[in-house]
């Protein structure tokens, strides 16, 4: 690993979409200079407009040849584009010596050019949003705590669940409110998802068939698993001793939502890639996001931990918050996230290479301590 590039204190964000908020508003506090890379550079404008940020951030009009002549070593670069498009803009911070941060999952494209930016001293931050994210930050501080609770070194058995979505405020006919493109959200729906259930994996080829009710403060909801959880047990370090009963990362729906989209099911089972392209188009026209609905964020990440010796601990984070008109619940979450990651790749408090939103304990409690000043609201609570 080279010695870390260090910050020139320029952040370049690009793309403007559903999940740029606040976050965005507070970089032009924290960084010397903030561009906002968009389609057209009147779209940037507008967007800066829309966000109060008019003088504060440069418009761009963004292409990747445009983006990579402006880079200098040490800047930030700030993906809010699809994950398929990380990889490109990953490959021209490693050729200019900037370091790049971005709220999705570690794709492999991703992957495979970490050894590249860690020898060339460039942070690569990933999972710094909310799910992934914040989610993150929740698991490692539970863990931390039953393992102080229970014994690392100890026998126990666990249940741990995190289930994150984000819902209209005010629950309409479809039960739902799409906070990302609607192609997105029924290719997830058609990935397999696995898990561990009463101690063995499970594979839901279809992960809406394995949906449950789920109650929360009185209140039901639906969840189902979702993706990959399984690497997730070697990620959140659990330790070894412990084994897990039941260990799922999924998504949060509202009570009824299975109801509502069985229309949608029968399209995805039937598998036409043309016909189900056709029907995201026609569900954005039909429940199109507008100024005047208000969404819903719920993440809660439950764990339950029982020692060999009878003792036992559970412990559970709750975020559950509504947008308002100035910005989405999504968006708070996201951006704010995301640019507190931003900020300590200014300070030089992330090294380089590969990074996460939380690699310790420790740093879950630093972020979560920030993340609550910054207007991100939660609760924990732990019952002996």
């Amino acid at each position: 690993m080279s010695e870390l590039v260090s910050a020139s204190g320029t952040v370049h964000w690009v793309g403007a979409g559903l999940s740029t908020g606040s976050g965005l508003a507070a970089l032009c506090d924290a960084a010397d200079r903030v561009l906002l890379w968009h389609r057209t550079e009147e779209r940037a404008g507008q967007s800066l407009a829309a966000l109060g940020l008019t003088g504060r951030a440069e418009p761009r009009a963004f292409t990747l040849a445009a983006l990579t002549a402006d880079l200098a070593p040490g800047d930030v670069v700030v993906s809010m584009l699809p994950a398929p498009e990380h990889a490109p803009l990953l490959a021209a911070c490693v050729e200019r010596g900037a370091h790049f941060a971005c709220s999705s999952y570690v794709s492999d494209a991703v992957l495979e050019q970490v050894p590249a930016a860690a020898a060339a001293g460039v942070v690569v931050l990933t999972e710094a949003g909310l799910d992934p994210g914040i989610d993150h930050l929740f698991a490692q501080g539970l863990i931390a705590r039953a393992r102080e609770a229970i014994g690392a070194e100890s026998a126990a058995s666990y249940r741990l669940t995190s289930y994150c979505g984000g819902i209209p405020a005010v629950p309409n006919e479809f039960k739902y409110r799409f906070s990302w493109a609607p192609a997105g959200v029924l290719g997830a729906l058609r990935s397999p998802a696995r898990y561990i259930e009463d101690g063995a994996e499970t594979t839901a080829a279809r992960p809406w068939e394995a949906t449950r009710p789920h109650t929360i403060d009185g209140e039901t909801f639906e969840v189902y698993p979702n993706r990959d959880s399984v690497p997730f047990v070697d990620q959140y370090g659990l330790p070894a001793t412990w084994k897990p009963q039941t260990f799922v990362r999924g998504t949060l729906r509202l009570d009824g939502w299975l109801r509502a989209w069985d229309a949608v099911f029968e399209e995805l089972k039937a598998g036409d890639a043309q016909r189900i392209g056709a029907l995201a188009q026609e569900l954005a026209a039909r429940y199109p996001t507008t100024d005047a609905d208000r969404d819903r964020v719920v993440l809660a990440v439950c764990l339950d931990a029982q020692g060999g010796s009878g003792e036992t601990w559970a412990g559970r984070y709750l975020l559950d918050l509504e947008g308002a008109a100035e910005e989405s619940a999504m968006a708070r979450c996201v951006s704010r996230t995301l640019a507190l990651g931003v900020r300590h790749i200014l300070d030089g408090s992330l090294p380089p290479g590969l990074s996460r939103a939380a690699e310790t304990p420790e740093r879950s409690e630093e972020w979560l301590a920030e993340l609550g000043r910054d207007g991100v609201d939660f609760t924990l609570r732990v019952e002996p």
